[in-house]
């Protein structure tokens, strides 16, 4: 069989986007030979608080920003999907776009507490998995329930560079010298970045999905 891109699915709120992600998504992109990255950008996390959350139109801009010149795509299409939690989503997304082949990065944060999402194991069983290192967490990450789980699952990352012969579940871990910035940081440093995200944007002013090419409202929450 023939089969369209092999693309690697970021998650999170980005809230604000910032390098660090970008450096995170080229590495992988390079690392599994992938042919594009997507960010999807949550309407809303269901494991943060909404508070100090900025509307999803200056957290897709922000994305919309950092993506340039790269193979990375910031999209928000949960909202189109209607759904919120990553199981959902997942399955929805292999669903609408049966010939891409699809993996799912996340953090070895994310994997700490990857046994609190929402049927986990599913998510495990509908596409791989790549874990990447982010300092003070690994620990946590490798004793984590989800750990324990996913010990017999392990693959090495020549395994993924081959998606005609890819399995799920299968969990990689990639190692790199990851970049120390975070959300939290820049938002302490600049409390006021949704709204300078979005100047000169108004109600009646659209920037576009790079995935759906669907308008995002100026002052979409």
């Amino acid at each position: 069989m023939t089969h369209g891109p092999v693309t690697g699915l970021l998650g999170g709120s980005f809230n604000p986007a910032h390098d660090g992600h970008r450096r995170i998504s080229l590495f992988a992109r390079e690392a599994l030979a992938l042919d594009e990255v997507w960010w999807l950008v949550s309407p809303g996390n269901p494991l943060k608080p909404a508070s100090g959350m900025a509307p999803l139109a200056a957290r897709l801009e922000s994305a919309r920003k950092r993506t340039r010149g790269a193979r990375i795509r910031a999209t928000a299409i949960e909202r189109e999907l209607g759904t919120r939690y990553t199981a959902d989503t997942l399955r929805a997304l292999v669903q609408r776009y049966p010939k891409r082949r699809f993996v799912w990065l996340m953090g070895a944060d994310n994997l700490a507490q990857f046994h609190k999402w929402k049927d986990w194991r599913g998510i495990a069983r509908v596409m791989p998995i790549a874990v990447i290192a982010r300092p003070g967490y690994d620990r946590g990450a490798l004793a984590s329930p989800a750990m324990a789980w996913f010990r017999r699952y392990r693959t090495s990352v020549t395994s993924l560079r081959h998606p005609a012969r890819w399995s799920a579940p299968a969990l990689v871990t990639l190692r790199f010298d990851p970049d120390t910035r975070s959300a939290t940081d820049i938002r302490k440093a600049d409390p006021d970045w949704a709204r300078k995200t979005l100047e000169g944007h108004d109600g009646h002013r659209l920037s576009r999905d790079a995935v759906t090419h669907r308008p995002i409202c100026g002052d979409a929450a």
